[in-house]
């Protein structure tokens, strides 16, 4: 695991300097847009405190950035998997976002955090085979890596819940985050009191260090 506060390669290689931009490439997916909803394996009710195992803050990005996830198919795809993978490690998902080349969520861990890897290492293989199976590209690096960030500070926390929420609106595909299908907000409007949804939105991200080069 990374130290509290800084995402680290896993290679070991340290990323370069976190920034949020505005992806004008990002494909607009016409359909995650409106009231169209899917089934989802929900997670319980968000608990909104830091977890004494640990809270962590993970992104990882496909190979080149190439949006392999482009479409409703692949998007449900990567996001189911993520929920389900989540549950069989005993990974307590805040807040999470996927996108057709990135994603990102937060989450409290169990007991043993090294699962991570081994739960990420799943994620990633399961889906390049599905995607290089859909291309009869088998073997095709579809993956980059990830990054992870422990959160210690109760503020950090919640302003990376906001920021992962917000992602969708931050790259232009939707105007408003719970309109995004691929993303827990619509969820974390639904689940959390209204105190809580007020505060946690109510964090400003234009000074807030998140490695999103996508």
């Amino acid at each position: 695991m990374s130290n509290p506060e800084s995402p680290e390669n896993q290679s070991g290689v340290q990323p370069p300097h976190s920034k949020m931009i505005t992806d004008s490439k990002a494909p607009v997916a016409s359909s995650s847009v409106g009231e169209r909803t899917h089934s989802k394996d929900w997670p319980h009710a968000p608990v909104h405190r830091l977890s004494v195992n640990g809270t962590y803050m993970v992104t990882a990005g496909t190979y080149l950035k190439e949006h392999f996830f482009k479409g409703d198919e692949w998007l449900d795809l990567l996001e189911r998997t993520l929920l389900e993978l989540a549950k069989t490690y005993g990974w307590e998902l805040e807040a999470w976002a996927v996108f057709s080349n990135h994603y990102h969520f937060v989450a409290h861990s169990p007991a043993d955090a090294t699962t991570l890897k081994t739960f990420l290492s799943r994620l990633h293989t399961q889906t390049a085979i599905a995607i290089n199976k859909r291309d009869g590209t088998a073997g095709r690096k579809v993956w980059f890596n990830f990054w992870e960030s422990r959160l210690t500070f109760e503020k950090s926390y919640l302003a990376r819940l906001h920021y992962v929420h917000a992602n969708a609106v931050k790259h232009k595909l939707v105007l408003v985050s719970n309109q995004y299908r691929w993303c827990s907000a619509a969820w974390f409007e639904r689940t959390a009191s209204a105190a809580m949804v007020k505060t946690i939105y109510s964090f400003k991200l234009d000074k807030l260090e998140v490695l999103d080069d996508f």
